[in-house]
């Protein structure tokens, strides 16, 4: 059964590049975020985004895409799944 909502998800991949510029797929919502904190779900568990002046360029839950730019420090995993939806869900309802 995990490999069957494995098959339905998005694929998972992260691109840092000078730990400066993070591009995420696979996205499937934002659940908060800040100067220091950007916190997203993917379908392989819950991805936190840590460092300063961070800045969300850009997001496209459609394709599952994300952008962050700034002085990435840490990118950490938990295996958390999302709750009723993040951020974004609840400012477009």
């Amino acid at each position: 059964m995990a490999d069957e909502k494995r098959m339905n998800a998005l694929p998972h991949n992260l691109v840092l590049e000078d730990r400066r510029m993070l591009t995420v797929s696979g996205v499937s919502d934002v659940d908060s975020f800040d100067e220091e904190t950007v916190v997203v779900f993917t379908d392989l568990g819950e991805l936190t985004v840590r460092g300063t002046n961070l800045h969300i360029n850009r997001l496209s839950v459609e394709v599952g895409e994300l952008t962050v730019e700034g002085n990435i420090a840490a990118l950490i995993y938990s295996n958390e799944t999302p709750k009723s939806g993040g951020f974004f869900s609840k400012v477009f309802r």
